[in-house]
């Protein structure tokens, strides 16, 4: 009786991971880019600028007798610092939004395991990638990243029933549909960039698989294609353990690796200028 029912308990268990996973709710779209055209500083700046009184830029622009020099002087150089205020506002505003193209685009994981006695390296992939950055190319220090995500419901290897096990009971994308990476600092990047250049950077910042969210940095290669196209490819190595990611008890299957590589190989196209 026992051995009937632990049969039966595996029969379920079975049925259950390899059910057929939950759909695509839609194809997935960006999540906007706010995008801060003025930091906060500089904002400050400008505001107290703008409270000058119309009677302070005429003084600055009235001849004065010589013991009022210095007043003026220094009501000169804030009308100056109105100018160099603009200037930066306007340096600032020349990023340009670019919109991570799904069709061009192609998320990739990696990781080792056995099977039947063979050692190989299991390939997921999905074009359901979705993100924008904001880039003056003249100007990198600006760059701003959006929140990308990852359709976890549309990740397909090779085989049918490892897709199932993934999908049902590892990743559980039935309950999280999105894989979420949220940029918290960009590092590494040059001045600036013209067309044809290559340039290597990082992006810091929280990466949100199920129910768990880690720090993690991905390391980017990007081409500046044109001044509508940059491409490029991000890279990072994550830890199953880490997100609670434990592979079922499948006959054949042993010794999966901890690690995964995940990488995503991008092609962004201008969308909107400010």
């Amino acid at each position: 009786m026992v051995l009937i029912a632990g049969v039966v308990l595996m029969g379920l268990a079975a049925l259950y991971v390899l059910r057929p996973p939950a759909e695509a709710t839609a194809p997935i779209e960006a999540i906007p880019l706010v995008v801060a055209t003025e930091s906060a500083e500089t904002a400050t700046e400008t505001a107290a600028i703008a409270d000058l009184t119309a009677t302070d830029l005429t003084v600055a622009n009235t001849p004065v007798v010589a013991e009022e020099n210095a007043a003026t002087a220094e009501t000169a150089n804030e009308a100056e610092a109105v100018d160099v205020a603009q200037t930066e506002t306007a340096e600032i505003s020349g990023l340009t939004i670019y919109q991570i193209s799904s069709a061009d685009s192609l998320v990739t994981f990696q990781l080792d395991e056995d099977l039947r006695g063979n050692r190989i390296t299991v390939v997921g992939t999905t074009d359901q990638v979705a993100g924008e950055l904001a880039v003056d190319m003249g100007d990198l220090s600006q760059t701003q990243v959006g929140v990308i995500q990852i359709n976890a419901r549309t990740l397909a290897t090779d085989n049918g029933n490892r897709n199932r096990a993934m999908q049902n009971e590892i990743l559980d994308t039935g309950s999280y549909e999105y894989i979420t990476f949220v940029p918290t600092a960009v590092t590494g990047l040059p001045e600036d960039v013209i067309i044809g250049d290559t340039v290597t950077f990082s992006i810091e910042g929280n990466l949100t698989i199920r129910n768990v969210t880690m720090p993690v940095t991905f390391t980017v290669e990007a081409i500046a294609v044109s001044d509508t196209q940059i491409s490029g490819i991000a890279s990072t190595v994550i830890t199953r353990d880490d997100y609670g990611l434990t592979i079922p008890s499948v006959p054949g299957v042993a010794n999966v690796a901890d690690e995964v590589e995940l990488s995503i190989d991008f092609v962004a196209n201008a969308a909107q200028a400010y």
